[in-house]
């Protein structure tokens, strides 16, 4: 797989010519495994609930991962050191296991 192609300010990547924000790059890399492996996990866990009671919470889960990422939420970029830290330092869920 290919890496998306990131704009010249490095704040969003583009892919299939639409522009998405970029995972913060001031994760460790070992947390940024961490969340994206959680944000898969929840991804999986909103197609397994899809249409039911459950696929709330999975949404939310998705939602978590992905302001710790830094794609959500306080754009990476308009937050202070300390607070791109504690974003993606918060705990976030993963799904139960299945």
């Amino acid at each position: 797989m290919t890496e998306p192609e990131p704009t010249a300010d490095g704040r969003y990547v583009v892919i299939d010519g639409r522009r998405w924000r970029a995972t913060d790059p001031a994760i460790p890399e070992e947390r940024r495994g961490e969340l994206q492996r959680a944000l898969m996990a929840w991804r999986r866990e909103v197609k397994r609930t899809k249409g039911t009671h459950e696929e709330r919470g999975a949404r939310d889960g998705v939602q978590a991962a992905k302001v710790a990422l830094g794609e959500r939420g306080t754009p990476w970029w308009e937050q202070s050191e300390a607070e791109r830290r504690q974003r993606w330092e918060a705990e976030v869920p993963v799904p139960p296991a299945r």
